[in-house]
């Protein structure tokens, strides 16, 4: 029996979820597509006329209780909120971790002055608050929540930098590395730096989060992000809804959280921001060749430098050797790999350089805490 799914949610969500909800489709799931940005009074008839099986919708302030306020007493999933309601299933990504994702990136790099900008939001909140958290003891951060984008819709670009982040932009301590909450924010960010004459990422080094290539691609210089597995998020709410129809009750509990998958570096914060040349070569070689199986001593012949001279300064500016970073970056790419393919355990230790299964679980247990298996799994467990 075929299932009338309403969608109400935005095109930006809407081109996110696609790719995985597709597969629902073969499971009976049929969706009608309703733009959330229609008058809650136009929602109103439009779900009433539809009177769908389930309703799927993205959280938006105001609008999504407005939607759960109509009373269509129907299955019903939201995405991308960690509020619990009743009768209803919440998934979200983890946004303490993309916060924390964006700060050990960014110390990974050797910066020491931290700032973030929000936008009054709550995930924002909860992404500030993970990434403070991720920084080192004693470390500053400066926090500035700049708005006026409520209004306007997130592919576009055209609000000017208010008076009050001038001036906190002026007098951050440069150079500054600075956590955008969402993409739109990163490129606001990289446009008033431009404005005021500060240089990303020399002076001014910047990453967002979704990993929306709509906003990063164009974004000069291109923005860097914290990778949202958009694929798990629907894949999640796809399921939570068969779930639903088919009669389970499993709601109104703890929200279904999906863990982000590591930051893609792109110009606007990268290991190769540094004045040091020598520290350049060394970075791009690693990044080049991370699939590869060398060492430092490989390294080092290719690239005719001394050994001692490269570690003291990985030391000093990166606070850790080119052994660990190598394997720093190896780690970061299979967590996106676990996330977000399926590929088996040793395909994906062959594809970040490890080259034995065994090995890439031991480097991944020490640098993140579980195996890599774990990871998995509790990557997979969110979205049923």
């Amino acid at each position: 029996m075929n299932h009338q799914v309403a969608i109400v949610m935005s095109e930006v969500f809407l081109r996110r979820l696609t790719p995985s909800l597709t597969a629902f489709v073969r499971r009976q799931q049929d969706y009608r597509i309703v733009s959330i940005h229609r008058p809650i009074a136009e929602l109103k008839v439009l779900l009433t006329e539809l009177n769908p099986a389930g309703l799927i919708t993205e959280w938006l302030p105001e609008t999504t209780d407005a939607i759960l306020e109509l009373g269509l007493k129907i299955p019903t999933v939201i995405v991308d909120t960690d509020f619990s309601y009743p009768g209803v299933v919440s998934v979200d990504v983890d946004d303490w971790a993309v916060g924390r994702d964006a700060a050990e990136t960014f110390m990974r790099s050797g910066y020491r002055n931290f700032a973030c900008l929000g936008n009054g939001l709550p995930y924002s909140e909860q992404r500030i608050e993970g990434f403070q958290s991720a920084l080192e003891k004693g470390a500053d951060c400066a926090v500035h929540i700049e708005t006026g984008f409520e209004d306007t819709r997130y592919s576009e670009s055209f609000v000017r930098p208010s008076s009050g982040l001038e001036t906190w932009l002026a007098g951050l301590p440069k150079p500054v590395a600075i956590f955008a909450v969402h993409d739109p924010l990163g490129r606001f960010l990289c446009g008033a730096c431009q404005q005021m004459g500060f240089n990303v990422p020399e002076e001014v080094s910047v990453i967002g989060a979704n990993n929306d290539e709509l906003v990063c691609g164009l974004t000069y210089p291109m923005l860097s992000s914290v990778a949202i597995p958009w694929n798990s998020l629907g894949a999640a709410a796809g399921e939570a809804m068969q779930q639903l129809i088919s009669g389970e009750t499993n709601t109104g509990k703890s929200a279904r959280l999906i863990q982000p998958s590591g930051v893609v570096l792109r110009h606007s914060a990268n290991h190769f921001a540094v004045d040091d040349p020598l520290l350049r070569r060394v970075m791009s070689y690693l990044s080049d060749r991370m699939q590869d199986a060398i060492s430092v001593g490989t390294m080092c012949d290719e690239l005719r430098i001394a050994r001692r001279t490269v570690e003291r300064k990985f030391k000093e500016h990166y606070r850790c050797t080119p052994w660990e970073m190598l394997c720093q970056l190896r780690v970061n790419q299979a967590k996106r790999l676990l996330t977000e393919t399926s590929h088996p355990v040793s395909l994906i230790s062959e594809l970040c350089g490890f080259n034995d299964p065994e090995r890439m679980a031991v480097v991944f247990k020490r640098l993140t805490g579980e195996a890599p298996s774990h990871f998995r799994r509790a990557s997979v467990a969110t979205r049923k």
